[in-house]
This record gives structure tokens, sequence and C-alpha cells, in this order.
């Protein structure tokens, strides 16, 4: 039996570096609005009404349903909370 190590899960998770990429910045963009949710306070419908989507769609981000959320909508709801997206990009190694 042979043990192979992944820097994250997303690289043992998926076969292309795009999407491999495309998951890693979805979660941390997942992630960054569930601890603004639990910093601020909010509950579910308030999180809906300021990030300016459903009730259901907060719980889908809560529960971590990350197939079901596009950088850009994620991208949406962070502006929508007044949250400071920054980006870095680098070559790999």
């Amino acid at each position: 039996m042979s043990t192979e190590a992944f820097s994250s899960v997303w690289d043992a998770i998926e076969d292309t570096p795009e999407l491999r990429e495309n998951l890693k910045v979805r979660s941390v963009l997942m992630m960054e609005l569930k601890g603004y949710m639990k910093r601020t306070g909010l509950s579910q419908a308030q999180a809906a009404t300021l990030f300016g989507v459903t009730q259901p769609r907060i719980s889908d981000l809560v529960r971590g349903k990350i197939e079901l959320f596009s950088i850009d909508a994620l991208v949406n709801m962070a502006s929508a909370a007044g949250l400071q997206i920054e980006m870095r990009v680098r070559e790999a190694a």
C-alpha cells in the first residue's frame, strides 16, 4: 500500500489544476462568509437579507454545499456584506 501526500484536500479530490484552484477559492470565500455571520451574530434570515439571497441559500452556505456556489455569487455576497476581498496570484511551485 502506498501513501500519497497532498497539500490540500482539493488536490486529492479534483483531477485538474483548474478545478482544484476554483474549489480552493470558493472554499475560502464560504469560510469567510460563515465566519462573518458568526462574528456578527447574524441569523440565517438576517444574513440572507444582508447578502441579497434567500434563507435557503444561506443554509446551503452554512452546510458547506460548495457545489451550489460560483465564485461570482460568493464575491457578490461578500461585497454586499461590506467585506473587502484581496487576492494574491503567484506562479505554481
